[in-house]
Protein backbone atom coordinates (compact mmCIF):
# COMPACT_ATOMS: atom_id res chain seq x y z
CA UNK A 1 0.00 0.00 0.00
CA UNK A 2 1.77 3.37 -1.48
CA UNK A 3 1.26 5.91 1.84
CA UNK A 4 -1.16 8.69 1.63
CA UNK A 5 1.36 11.14 1.46
CA UNK A 6 3.74 9.93 -1.65
CA UNK A 7 0.05 9.53 -3.74
CA UNK A 8 -0.41 13.10 -3.07
CA UNK A 9 3.01 13.67 -4.06
CA UNK A 10 2.52 11.67 -7.40
CA UNK A 11 -0.75 13.48 -8.43
CA UNK A 12 1.10 16.69 -8.12
CA UNK A 13 3.74 15.19 -10.47
CA UNK A 14 0.97 14.17 -12.92
CA UNK A 15 -0.29 17.58 -13.13
CA UNK A 16 2.92 19.22 -13.69
CA UNK A 17 4.27 16.49 -16.26
CA UNK A 18 0.63 16.82 -17.91
CA UNK A 19 1.11 21.11 -18.18
CA UNK A 20 5.04 20.69 -19.28
CA UNK A 21 4.13 17.98 -22.48
CA UNK A 22 1.11 20.61 -23.68
CA UNK A 23 3.48 23.43 -23.26
CA UNK A 24 6.36 21.49 -25.08
CA UNK A 25 4.08 20.13 -27.83
CA UNK A 26 2.44 23.77 -28.97
CA UNK A 27 5.43 24.97 -29.13
CA UNK A 28 5.92 22.98 -32.39
CA UNK A 29 3.87 24.89 -35.25
CA UNK A 30 3.86 21.26 -36.81
CA UNK A 31 1.85 20.19 -33.87
CA UNK A 32 -0.84 22.90 -33.74
CA UNK A 33 -1.14 22.79 -37.70
CA UNK A 34 -2.21 19.16 -36.66
CA UNK A 35 -4.00 19.65 -33.74
CA UNK A 36 -5.84 22.97 -34.95
CA UNK A 37 -6.31 21.41 -38.62
CA UNK A 38 -10.05 21.11 -39.13
CA UNK A 39 -10.08 18.40 -41.55
CA UNK A 40 -7.32 15.33 -41.38
CA UNK A 41 -6.18 13.01 -44.28
CA UNK A 42 -5.41 9.53 -42.61
CA UNK A 43 -1.55 10.49 -41.93
CA UNK A 44 -2.28 13.41 -40.81
CA UNK A 45 -4.69 12.02 -37.66
CA UNK A 46 -1.80 8.78 -37.65
CA UNK A 47 0.87 12.15 -36.83
CA UNK A 48 -1.18 13.36 -34.32
CA UNK A 49 -1.65 10.59 -32.43
CA UNK A 50 2.69 9.97 -32.30
CA UNK A 51 2.98 13.62 -31.67
CA UNK A 52 0.69 12.89 -28.47
CA UNK A 53 1.05 9.02 -27.30
CA UNK A 54 5.27 9.48 -27.67
CA UNK A 55 5.74 11.11 -24.22
CA UNK A 56 3.23 8.92 -23.07
CA UNK A 57 5.22 6.02 -24.30
CA UNK A 58 8.30 6.93 -22.38
CA UNK A 59 6.11 6.90 -19.48
CA UNK A 60 5.15 3.13 -19.80
CA UNK A 61 8.59 2.47 -20.59
CA UNK A 62 10.40 4.13 -17.75
CA UNK A 63 7.70 1.73 -15.35
CA UNK A 64 8.52 -1.71 -17.52
CA UNK A 65 12.41 -1.06 -16.79
CA UNK A 66 12.04 -0.18 -13.18
CA UNK A 67 10.47 -2.40 -11.24
CA UNK A 68 10.06 -0.13 -8.01
CA UNK A 69 9.00 2.63 -9.99
CA UNK A 70 5.60 3.22 -8.56
CA UNK A 71 4.79 6.72 -9.55
CA UNK A 72 1.94 6.91 -11.99
CA UNK A 73 2.20 7.48 -15.74
CA UNK A 74 -0.50 9.28 -17.69
CA UNK A 75 -1.55 6.86 -20.59
CA UNK A 76 -5.01 6.27 -18.96
CA UNK A 77 -5.93 9.71 -19.24
CA UNK A 78 -5.20 9.91 -23.53
CA UNK A 79 -8.27 7.13 -23.59
CA UNK A 80 -10.59 10.55 -22.98
CA UNK A 81 -10.03 11.72 -26.53
CA UNK A 82 -12.20 8.90 -27.48
CA UNK A 83 -15.14 10.99 -26.23
CA UNK A 84 -14.89 13.45 -29.07
CA UNK A 85 -16.57 11.35 -31.02
CA UNK A 86 -19.97 11.59 -28.85
CA UNK A 87 -19.50 15.35 -28.71
CA UNK A 88 -19.28 18.90 -30.30
CA UNK A 89 -15.87 20.11 -30.41
CA UNK A 90 -16.60 23.42 -28.74
CA UNK A 91 -17.86 20.97 -25.92
CA UNK A 92 -14.76 19.42 -25.58
CA UNK A 93 -12.69 22.18 -26.32
CA UNK A 94 -14.53 24.36 -23.31
CA UNK A 95 -13.97 21.65 -21.15
CA UNK A 96 -12.66 23.27 -18.02
CA UNK A 97 -10.51 21.58 -15.55
CA UNK A 98 -11.89 23.42 -12.49
CA UNK A 99 -14.23 21.36 -11.70
CA UNK A 100 -15.95 23.52 -8.84
CA UNK A 101 -16.65 26.39 -11.53
CA UNK A 102 -18.65 23.27 -14.25
CA UNK A 103 -20.55 22.28 -11.20
CA UNK A 104 -21.10 25.40 -10.95
CA UNK A 105 -22.47 26.27 -14.84
CA UNK A 106 -24.23 22.90 -14.78
CA UNK A 107 -26.67 23.50 -11.55
CA UNK A 108 -27.09 27.36 -13.06
CA UNK A 109 -28.25 26.08 -16.55
CA UNK A 110 -29.86 23.26 -15.09
CA UNK A 111 -32.12 24.97 -12.79
CA UNK A 112 -33.79 26.99 -15.47
CA UNK A 113 -33.88 24.06 -18.04
CA UNK A 114 -32.93 20.73 -17.30
CA UNK A 115 -30.94 18.69 -19.83
CA UNK A 116 -27.39 17.08 -20.69
CA UNK A 117 -24.32 19.02 -19.80
CA UNK A 118 -21.68 16.76 -22.08
CA UNK A 119 -18.96 18.95 -20.03
CA UNK A 120 -20.20 17.61 -16.70
CA UNK A 121 -20.74 14.17 -18.37
CA UNK A 122 -17.51 13.92 -19.47
CA UNK A 123 -15.69 15.45 -16.37
CA UNK A 124 -18.13 12.54 -14.51
CA UNK A 125 -17.19 9.91 -17.37
CA UNK A 126 -13.11 10.16 -16.73
CA UNK A 127 -13.07 10.59 -12.40
CA UNK A 128 -16.01 7.10 -12.99
CA UNK A 129 -13.29 5.33 -15.27
CA UNK A 130 -10.29 6.67 -13.70
CA UNK A 131 -11.91 4.61 -10.13
CA UNK A 132 -12.64 1.65 -12.15
CA UNK A 133 -8.72 1.51 -13.29
CA UNK A 134 -8.07 2.24 -9.59
CA UNK A 135 -10.24 -0.62 -8.09
CA UNK A 136 -8.77 -3.03 -11.11
CA UNK A 137 -5.32 -2.11 -10.18
CA UNK A 138 -5.91 -2.76 -6.43
CA UNK A 139 -7.30 -5.89 -7.02
CA UNK A 140 -4.40 -7.58 -9.61
CA UNK A 141 -1.35 -5.67 -8.67
CA UNK A 142 0.85 -7.88 -10.73
CA UNK A 143 -1.13 -7.04 -14.18
CA UNK A 144 -2.13 -3.74 -13.80
CA UNK A 145 -0.39 -0.90 -12.06
CA UNK A 146 -2.86 1.75 -10.34
CA UNK A 147 -2.77 4.51 -7.65
CA UNK A 148 -5.03 3.19 -4.82
CA UNK A 149 -5.75 4.40 -1.08
CA UNK A 150 -8.40 2.69 1.18
CA UNK A 151 -8.71 6.27 2.32
CA UNK A 152 -11.64 7.97 0.65
CA UNK A 153 -10.22 11.45 0.49
CA UNK A 154 -7.24 10.28 -1.35
CA UNK A 155 -9.00 8.23 -3.66
CA UNK A 156 -11.41 10.90 -4.56
CA UNK A 157 -8.47 13.04 -5.33
CA UNK A 158 -7.03 10.26 -7.78
CA UNK A 159 -10.49 9.85 -9.16
CA UNK A 160 -10.58 13.85 -9.65
CA UNK A 161 -7.09 14.50 -10.38
CA UNK A 162 -7.68 12.39 -14.17
CA UNK A 163 -9.70 15.05 -15.41
CA UNK A 164 -7.56 17.79 -14.33
CA UNK A 165 -5.19 16.10 -16.28
CA UNK A 166 -7.63 15.73 -19.22
CA UNK A 167 -8.37 19.84 -19.05
CA UNK A 168 -5.08 21.16 -18.77
CA UNK A 169 -3.66 20.57 -22.28
CA UNK A 170 -6.99 21.33 -23.25
CA UNK A 171 -6.89 24.60 -21.55
CA UNK A 172 -3.19 25.28 -23.09
CA UNK A 173 -3.99 24.42 -26.37
CA UNK A 174 -7.30 26.33 -26.30
CA UNK A 175 -5.33 29.40 -26.01
CA UNK A 176 -3.33 28.49 -28.88
CA UNK A 177 -6.32 28.38 -30.95
CA UNK A 178 -7.85 31.60 -29.81
CA UNK A 179 -4.70 32.92 -30.67
CA UNK A 180 -4.92 31.70 -33.79
CA UNK A 181 -8.46 32.60 -34.53
CA UNK A 182 -7.53 36.26 -33.31
CA UNK A 183 -4.96 35.97 -35.80
CA UNK A 184 -7.23 35.10 -38.38
CA UNK A 185 -9.49 37.62 -37.49
CA UNK A 186 -7.29 40.53 -38.16
CA UNK A 187 -6.37 39.31 -41.37
CA UNK A 188 -9.22 39.39 -42.76
CA UNK A 189 -10.10 43.09 -41.11
CA UNK A 190 -6.97 43.89 -42.95
CA UNK A 191 -8.18 42.50 -46.27
CA UNK A 192 -11.16 44.15 -46.14
CA UNK A 193 -9.70 47.61 -45.28
CA UNK A 194 -7.38 47.30 -47.62
CA UNK A 195 -10.01 46.39 -50.06
CA UNK A 196 -12.02 49.33 -48.69
CA UNK A 197 -8.90 51.88 -49.66
CA UNK A 198 -8.76 50.27 -52.60
CA UNK A 199 -12.26 50.97 -53.61
CA UNK A 200 -11.92 55.10 -52.49
CA UNK A 201 -8.98 55.60 -54.82
CA UNK A 202 -10.37 53.98 -58.15
CA UNK A 203 -13.65 56.65 -57.90
CA UNK A 204 -11.81 59.30 -57.02
CA UNK A 205 -9.51 58.81 -59.86
CA UNK A 206 -12.77 58.37 -62.00
CA UNK A 207 -14.27 61.63 -60.84
CA UNK A 208 -11.31 63.87 -61.45
CA UNK A 209 -10.69 62.35 -64.90
CA UNK A 210 -14.66 63.04 -65.90
CA UNK A 211 -13.64 66.58 -64.61
CA UNK A 212 -11.30 66.29 -67.61
CA UNK A 213 -12.67 65.22 -69.96
CA UNK A 214 -15.99 67.70 -69.33
CA UNK A 215 -13.80 70.76 -69.85
CA UNK A 216 -12.21 69.56 -72.89
CA UNK A 217 -15.73 68.36 -74.72
CA UNK A 218 -16.84 71.58 -75.94
CA UNK A 219 -13.74 73.54 -77.01
CA UNK A 220 -11.26 70.25 -78.02
CA UNK A 221 -13.68 67.09 -78.46
CA UNK A 222 -10.84 65.31 -80.83
CA UNK A 223 -8.99 65.33 -77.71
CA UNK A 224 -11.44 64.75 -75.47
CA UNK A 225 -12.60 61.60 -77.26
CA UNK A 226 -8.97 60.66 -77.02
CA UNK A 227 -9.25 60.58 -73.13
CA UNK A 228 -12.05 58.58 -73.14
CA UNK A 229 -10.53 55.91 -75.41
CA UNK A 230 -7.58 55.55 -72.64
CA UNK A 231 -9.93 56.07 -70.22
CA UNK A 232 -11.77 53.24 -71.49
CA UNK A 233 -8.46 51.63 -71.30
CA UNK A 234 -7.78 52.16 -67.53
CA UNK A 235 -11.39 51.44 -66.37
CA UNK A 236 -10.90 47.74 -68.20
CA UNK A 237 -7.70 46.72 -66.35
CA UNK A 238 -9.26 48.19 -63.00
CA UNK A 239 -12.54 46.18 -63.55
CA UNK A 240 -10.36 43.23 -63.86
CA UNK A 241 -8.98 41.07 -60.64
CA UNK A 242 -6.29 43.13 -58.83
CA UNK A 243 -3.96 41.67 -56.44
CA UNK A 244 -2.86 43.26 -53.55
CA UNK A 245 0.89 43.41 -54.60
CA UNK A 246 1.62 43.25 -57.83
CA UNK A 247 5.42 43.44 -59.60
CA UNK A 248 6.63 47.00 -59.79
CA UNK A 249 6.78 47.10 -63.68
CA UNK A 250 3.26 46.42 -63.50
CA UNK A 251 2.02 49.29 -61.17
CA UNK A 252 4.32 51.10 -63.52
CA UNK A 253 2.39 50.83 -66.10
CA UNK A 254 -0.83 51.55 -64.67
CA UNK A 255 0.84 54.95 -63.90
CA UNK A 256 1.81 55.70 -67.20
CA UNK A 257 -1.42 54.68 -68.65
CA UNK A 258 -2.99 57.72 -65.86
CA UNK A 259 -0.46 59.94 -66.84
CA UNK A 260 -1.26 59.81 -70.75
CA UNK A 261 -4.58 61.21 -69.89
CA UNK A 262 -3.37 63.91 -67.71
CA UNK A 263 -0.53 65.07 -70.82
CA UNK A 264 -3.47 65.21 -73.35
CA UNK A 265 -5.02 67.49 -70.90
CA UNK A 266 -2.13 69.82 -70.16
CA UNK A 267 -0.50 69.61 -73.04
CA UNK A 268 3.40 70.98 -73.27
CA UNK A 269 2.66 72.32 -70.40
CA UNK A 270 3.13 68.78 -68.67
CA UNK A 271 6.18 66.82 -68.49
CA UNK A 272 6.68 63.34 -67.48
CA UNK A 273 10.37 62.40 -66.24
CA UNK A 274 11.20 58.61 -65.49
CA UNK A 275 14.36 57.68 -64.23
CA UNK A 276 13.60 53.88 -63.26
CA UNK A 277 16.54 51.17 -62.49
CA UNK A 278 15.64 48.22 -64.38
CA UNK A 279 16.68 45.79 -61.53
CA UNK A 280 13.63 47.78 -59.55
CA UNK A 281 11.09 46.72 -62.31
CA UNK A 282 10.89 42.81 -60.56
CA UNK A 283 10.19 44.13 -57.44
CA UNK A 284 6.64 43.29 -55.72
CA UNK A 285 4.84 46.60 -54.25
CA UNK A 286 1.35 47.05 -52.94
CA UNK A 287 -0.91 47.74 -55.90
CA UNK A 288 -2.26 51.30 -56.81
CA UNK A 289 0.83 52.82 -54.94
CA UNK A 290 2.01 55.12 -57.64
CA UNK A 291 -1.01 56.65 -59.03
CA UNK A 292 -3.25 58.60 -56.20
CA UNK A 293 0.25 60.14 -55.47
CA UNK A 294 0.86 61.33 -59.36
CA UNK A 295 -2.60 62.42 -59.34
CA UNK A 296 -2.08 64.27 -55.95
CA UNK A 297 1.09 66.31 -57.61
CA UNK A 298 -1.28 67.00 -60.28
CA UNK A 299 -4.22 68.22 -58.86
CA UNK A 300 -2.51 70.00 -55.87
CA UNK A 301 0.75 70.90 -57.48
CA UNK A 302 1.32 71.20 -60.88
CA UNK A 303 -2.56 72.33 -61.78
CA UNK A 304 -2.44 75.45 -60.02
CA UNK A 305 0.89 76.74 -61.54
CA UNK A 306 -0.40 78.55 -65.34
CA UNK A 307 3.29 77.66 -66.79
CA UNK A 308 2.43 73.47 -65.57
CA UNK A 309 5.23 71.55 -64.25
CA UNK A 310 7.53 68.52 -64.13
CA UNK A 311 6.56 64.80 -62.64
CA UNK A 312 9.42 62.97 -61.61
CA UNK A 313 9.32 59.36 -61.07
CA UNK A 314 12.25 57.52 -59.74
CA UNK A 315 13.27 54.08 -58.40
CA UNK A 316 16.26 52.67 -56.87
CA UNK A 317 17.03 49.29 -55.03
CA UNK A 318 19.09 50.37 -51.80
CA UNK A 319 20.46 46.73 -50.76
CA UNK A 320 17.34 45.08 -49.42
CA UNK A 321 14.87 47.56 -49.63
CA UNK A 322 13.00 49.56 -52.68
CA UNK A 323 13.27 53.04 -52.62
CA UNK A 324 10.29 55.05 -55.10
CA UNK A 325 10.04 58.99 -55.14
CA UNK A 326 7.49 60.85 -56.96
CA UNK A 327 8.73 64.39 -57.40
CA UNK A 328 6.70 67.67 -58.88
CA UNK A 329 8.19 71.40 -59.19
CA UNK A 330 4.76 72.41 -58.55
CA UNK A 331 2.95 75.25 -55.70
CA UNK A 332 4.22 72.73 -52.61
CA UNK A 333 2.28 72.55 -49.66
CA UNK A 334 2.35 74.95 -47.07
CA UNK A 335 0.35 74.79 -43.44
CA UNK A 336 -2.13 77.06 -41.60
CA UNK A 337 1.02 78.91 -40.15
CA UNK A 338 2.64 79.53 -43.24
CA UNK A 339 5.49 77.42 -42.86
CA UNK A 340 6.70 74.66 -45.19
CA UNK A 341 4.58 71.24 -44.86
CA UNK A 342 4.27 67.98 -44.67
CA UNK A 343 1.29 66.08 -46.30
CA UNK A 344 -1.59 68.62 -44.23
CA UNK A 345 -2.20 68.96 -48.05
CA UNK A 346 -1.27 71.58 -50.30
CA UNK A 347 -2.90 74.92 -50.25
CA UNK A 348 -4.70 73.91 -47.06
CA UNK A 349 -6.21 70.91 -48.93
CA UNK A 350 -5.85 67.60 -48.00
CA UNK A 351 -4.99 65.00 -50.74
CA UNK A 352 -6.95 62.03 -50.44
CA UNK A 353 -4.38 60.30 -52.69
CA UNK A 354 -1.73 61.03 -50.20
CA UNK A 355 -3.79 60.24 -47.07
CA UNK A 356 -4.62 56.84 -48.34
CA UNK A 357 -1.26 55.75 -49.89
CA UNK A 358 0.14 56.63 -46.03
CA UNK A 359 -2.85 54.37 -44.31
CA UNK A 360 -2.40 51.58 -46.11
CA UNK A 361 1.35 51.47 -45.84
CA UNK A 362 0.59 51.87 -42.03
CA UNK A 363 -1.33 49.20 -42.46
CA UNK A 364 0.40 46.83 -44.47
CA UNK A 365 3.98 47.20 -42.82
CA UNK A 366 2.83 48.96 -39.54
CA UNK A 367 4.35 52.01 -37.71
CA UNK A 368 2.91 55.38 -36.78
CA UNK A 369 3.40 58.96 -37.82
CA UNK A 370 5.89 61.37 -36.54
CA UNK A 371 5.79 65.13 -36.94
CA UNK A 372 7.99 67.18 -38.43
CA UNK A 373 8.39 71.12 -39.60
CA UNK A 374 9.33 69.80 -42.83
CA UNK A 375 9.74 66.18 -43.46
CA UNK A 376 7.00 64.01 -41.90
CA UNK A 377 8.01 60.05 -41.86
CA UNK A 378 6.22 56.94 -41.08
CA UNK A 379 8.57 54.30 -39.86
CA UNK A 380 8.63 50.75 -39.28
CA UNK A 381 10.69 47.65 -40.15
CA UNK A 382 9.23 46.85 -43.63
CA UNK A 383 8.92 50.56 -44.40
CA UNK A 384 9.58 54.28 -44.77
CA UNK A 385 7.23 57.06 -45.97
CA UNK A 386 9.26 60.20 -46.55
CA UNK A 387 7.19 63.90 -47.68
CA UNK A 388 9.30 67.00 -48.08
CA UNK A 389 7.94 69.92 -49.60
CA UNK A 390 8.86 73.83 -50.17
CA UNK A 391 6.17 76.37 -50.52
CA UNK A 392 6.66 77.65 -54.58
CA UNK A 393 9.30 75.12 -55.34
CA UNK A 394 7.75 71.81 -55.33
CA UNK A 395 7.13 68.48 -52.91
CA UNK A 396 9.01 65.23 -52.98
CA UNK A 397 7.03 61.65 -51.69
CA UNK A 398 9.85 58.94 -51.13
CA UNK A 399 8.55 55.42 -50.32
Amino acid sequence: MIEPKLILITLLVKLGVAAAVSSALARSETFRDLLLSQRRTKLQSMSLVAWITVPLTLGVLVRVIVPNFLAADLSFEAVAGAFSHFAVMEDIWSFSPLIDLSIYRWIRRNLRQPQLDRQVFLLVLIAGMSFGVSLIGHMNPRHYFSLYSSSWPIELAICLCSPMVVGIPLKIWQAIRIERKLKEQERLLLEARLDALQRQINPHFLFNTLNSIASLVRFKPELAREMVVKLANILRTLLKHREAFVPFSEELAFTEDYLAIEVVRFGEKLRVVQEIAPESLDRIVPSMLLQPLVENSIKHGLEPRISGGTITLRSRVQGEMLVLEVEDDGVGMVTEDGAPGRDSGRRGGNGIGLRNVRERVQMLYGGAENGGSKRGSSQAPGAHVEIYSRPGRGTEVKL
